[in-house]
């Protein structure tokens, strides 16, 4: 009997999601609002543990499908720290997905699922010993490597690349010409406008509110101001905009994420845990203000000249079907 059915685990800090795939289709989804902030809180991981067992059996009651009926379980993400179900080591870049596939490791946890897991390894960056003067190169990646894998896939994308996967941790990832990921690099960038918006005297000028629709002006004007006096004058200008104008709150949101963007564009250019440079095609994830907001500046930027913004369809289930692409090049699936 040939099995068509896999299925794919994707554990980040606060969400647990797993997806149903019939060959490369979708076929169902659930998730649960577990993480591994919660095996970091509680001490152990008995709530990943429990969260990931009850998806599982949910998908598959859902789709009248038992156990043996499914191919391969793979999984990606934080559930391969040592905060989530198996720790398994990052792999060394330059790392591509023959080096992702052959790193994968199986292991059977009994009381998550009586059948093996497939977990694929994160990636770090290439620095022997990590030092006060060379920490700066240093970075990991648990979850976006298998993104990237799948993006390039999708949109069948050739090296050079920067891939922009925005968020809470925002992640910019390098690859070569050869497709292998040469480096990544995290900010804090989310977190930075969340704490922002919420928790300093900026909150009363932007009454709590995220930006709720995309405003080339303002993003750039505090793109303009972030690289000009820096990001640290730039967010109190927000409260200086809020006294004497009469922007609206979504006007001073845009002018917020921009100064903030301008950090990041400034990283991605000066940093030494990536390897990019002006002949790199620029990818852009994420949410759709985001997307519009990085791929403004960085066109006014005028750094990076070739620059693809990713839609939904193409994002859709995007670390699943990464997953899926490194266990088929291990002969998985």
């Amino acid at each position: 009997m040939i099995i068509l059915y896999n299925i794919t685990l994707d554990t980040g800090t606060t969400n647990t999601r797993v997806t149903l795939w019939k060959n490369q289709e979708v076929i169902d989804k659930v998730s649960r609002e577990i993480g591994v902030r919660n095996t970091a809180i509680d001490g152990n991981n008995f709530k990943l543990k429990n969260a990931v067992k009850e998806a599982i059996s949910e998908i598959l009651d859902n789709n009248n499908l038992k156990l043996d009926e499914v191919n391969k379980i793979i999984a990606s993400g934080m559930i391969t720290s040592n905060v989530g179900l198996i720790e398994v080591p990052h792999l060394r870049a330059p790392a591509g997905i023959e080096d992702l596939a052959e790193g994968m490791v199986e292991h059977c946890i009994p009381d998550v699922v009586n059948k093996e897991i497939w977990f694929v390894p994160g990636v770090k960056n290439s620095v022997n010993e990590v030092t006060l003067e060379n920490c700066e190169a240093m970075d990991i990646m648990r979850g976006e490597e298998v993104e990237t894998i799948g993006l390039l896939e999708r949109l069948n994308a050739k090296g050079p690349v920067l891939v922009i996967l925005p968020g809470s941790h925002s992640k910019f990832v390098s690859v070569d010409r050869e497709g292998k990921i040469t480096g990544c690099l995290t900010s804090l960038s989310g977190e930075l406008i969340s704490v922002i918006t919420n928790n300093t005297i900026i909150a009363s000028s932007l009454k709590h509110s995220l930006t709720s629709e995309f405003n080339r002006k303002m993003v750039l004007e505090g793109y303009k101001n972030g690289e000009k006096t820096g990001l640290n004058r730039t967010i109190f200008l927000v409260r200086i905009l809020d006294q004497f104008t009469n922007l609206s709150i979504n006007d001073k949101a845009n002018f917020l994420l921009g100064a903030v963007l301008s950090a990041d564009l400034k990283a991605i250019k000066n940093s030494h845990a990536l390897e990019v440079s002006s002949e790199s095609n620029v990818i852009v994830a994420g949410k759709d203000i985001l997307k519009q907001s990085f791929k403004a500046i960085i066109e006014e930027d005028g750094y990076f000249k070739n620059i693809e913004v990713v839609n939904s369809k193409q994002l859709d289930s995007l670390a699943g079907f990464g997953a899926l692409c490194i266990a088929k090049k291990r002969g998985l699936i």
